[in-house]
């Protein structure tokens, strides 16, 4: 085995993790679970992949004492795959993951959430939907601090939001090959393209190969857009209580991070941690150092930051 492959494939499989269908919101999601216990670890992945890129983080949050549940999202994997653009509206999506949790039935509930996903959890949270013990997100910023801090090199940079928006082109041309150039998106993004060996995009490429996928996938765009609330967020957006964790990869070629820099207005409770040299995909890209933030942030301990941060603050620390 290559070290490129060793570095990402764990070589026995974690006994704890199994895969199984839950019932929730009128849909039927298939979910990918670690570990037991009263607590939830609820983990939203986002485009374009699968509950497989939480991979790295379910055995950990097993071991931390939670039931950990990654579902695939509708229209992903084997879960439900509605037809329709407004079948994935944010009302519905909020839905879901109200539903997950009332399925899980804990007592305490921590959620987790990537790109897409994390779009989702910080609405979730804003809306206080149900009661989190802590929210995690990776590289997606809050609503209101992104709408602060939105500059025309941002729109630039979320070009391909506006390009989903045209009927079946961006399926068809997203499909070819089998969808291999969903692979490609990963593979051409990384900062650690040993994180992403064929065995692993061959997950998300299938994925996005099924029949139907790619529509369900990009219809989370089409109706961001075109099924927008009708209820208009100003300057009194709801603070988010709940203790946040921002990991952030630096290397992120779609979000700049700037995007962060006034989330501290709407979430009180705020910790971020950036990662130099990590792209958008952080999470699988640095687990390690991602799951020690993750770990100490859950434990209530000081999260660490990332060595080159530790250097910043040791020389500011000194010219005082």
């Amino acid at each position: 085995m290559s070290n490129a492959k060793s570095m990402d494939t764990a070589p026995v499989p974690d006994p704890r993790l199994r895969t199984v269908f839950v019932e929730a919101n009128g849909l039927t999601f298939e979910v990918d679970q670690c570990g037991s216990g009263d607590k939830l670890a609820l983990c939203l992945h986002g485009f374009p992949e699968t509950s497989f890129s939480w991979r790295h983080q379910l055995p950990m949050l097993a071991d931390l004492g939670y039931e950990v549940w990654a579902p695939n999202m509708r229209g992903y994997g084997k879960s439900s795959r509605p037809a329709y653009v407004e079948d994935y509206a944010m009302p519905l999506l909020l839905a879901d993951i109200a539903g997950l949790i009332d399925a899980a039935g804990k007592t305490e509930v921590v959620l987790l959430a990537h790109d897409w996903g994390a779009v989702i959890a910080w609405e979730f949270a804003i809306q206080k939907i149900r009661p989190l013990q802590k929210l995690i997100i990776c590289n997606v910023p809050h609503p209101a601090a992104a709408r602060d801090a939105f500059s025309f090199a941002q729109l630039v940079k979320s070009w391909y939001v506006l390009f989903f928006q045209i009927p079946r082109l961006p399926e068809k041309l997203l499909g070819r090959q089998g969808a291999k150039p969903i692979a490609d998106v990963f593979i051409n993004s990384t900062l650690a393209p040993q994180r992403f060996p064929p065995e692993v995009v061959a997950v998300y490429q299938a994925n996005a190969a099924q029949p139907g996928a790619l529509t369900a996938m990009i219809n989370y765009y089409r109706a961001l857009l075109q099924h927008r609330s009708k209820a208009k967020r100003d300057k009194t957006t709801p603070l988010i209580d709940t203790p946040t964790l921002i990991v952030w990869g630096e290397g992120d070629t779609a979000l700049g991070k700037e995007l962060t820099y006034p989330t501290e207005k709407y979430v009180p409770n705020l910790q971020i941690r950036y990662l130099a040299d990590v792209s958008h995909w952080v999470q699988q890209e640095a687990p390690e150092v991602t799951n020690a933030m993750i770990e100490a942030f859950l434990g209530d301990a000081p999260v660490p930051y990332a060595k080159w941060q530790m250097n910043l603050i040791s020389e500011a620390e000194a010219e005082v």
